[in-house]
């Protein structure tokens, strides 16, 4: 990667900032290239520009809350990304997310110029995601459990394996990942006193129970690692 001009690099920074909580020194200088000497010379220059950055000791940058920069601009690269990642989006088989992504998009296609937005919906028109699996289940409830997964709230599931068993569970959601088209949660079962996995087109019901767990303090890679032999195991069993 080669290193952007400058006044490009301090824009991309200032977007970081704005949509990130916290970023790196480090963060920084390997996205840009850049060392972290250079990071620090253009913190400095953003704040005597007026932009309010703030310094986190031991953490990194972030913005001063409640500062909005004005709508950034998107190139014609970026904007052609967007609307690929939209027809992609469509074809999920979470009824929620496609839901919230489409009304997303659209506030992000207001900010698309006059020339853009028609080679946008040229584009648009121009390209078709299919795939090779029917009659797949659908699930309309992935947009309520990442939010439970961000609040850290207890959920209570009623859960019909594909063992043709039923069960009710009260659930910490700690993960989510989707393989062929397949929403799948990682969750601390309190039924069972460890980790499942559940498909999430296989839950019938959810509750939310308005209790607040404590974080696991446990990345996705820690998971993986300390649980990747029993994690294939519960997949296998369909969270038995």
């Amino acid at each position: 990667m080669e290193e952007k001009p400058r006044l490009s690099r301090l824009t991309a920074i200032l977007t970081q900032l704005q949509s990130s909580r916290i970023v790196t020194a480090k963060t920084l200088a390997e996205k840009h290239n850049v060392s972290i000497r250079t990071i620090y010379r253009d913190s400095r220059t953003l704040e005597k520009s007026g932009v309010p950055v703030v310094t986190e000791e031991g953490k990194g940058y972030s913005m001063m809350e409640g500062y909005q920069l004005p709508p950034v601009m998107f190139t014609e690269d970026e904007a052609n990304a967007l609307i690929t990642a939209e027809q992609l989006v469509l074809k999920n088989k979470d009824a929620s997310f496609v839901q919230y992504y489409a009304e997303a998009i659209l506030k992000i296609k207001a900010l698309l110029r006059g020339s853009q937005k028609e080679k946008a919906s040229l584009l648009k028109d121009r390209i078709y995601f299919t795939d090779n699996f029917s009659h797949q289940r659908t699930s309309s409830d992935l947009m309520r459990i990442q939010s439970a997964l961000t609040n850290f709230q207890v959920l209570n599931i009623d859960y019909h394996s594909l063992e043709n068993k039923s069960t009710n569970r009260d659930i910490e959601p700690f993960a989510l990942y989707s393989t062929q088209e397949k929403w799948l949660l990682i969750a601390y079962c309190r039924l069972r006193k460890a980790f499942r996995v559940f498909r999430i087109d296989l839950i019938q019901k959810i509750t939310n129970t308005y209790e607040v767990f404590e974080s696991h303090n446990m990345t996705l890679e820690e998971y993986y690692k300390n649980y990747e032999q029993y994690h294939q195991e519960s997949f296998d069993s369909e969270s038995r």
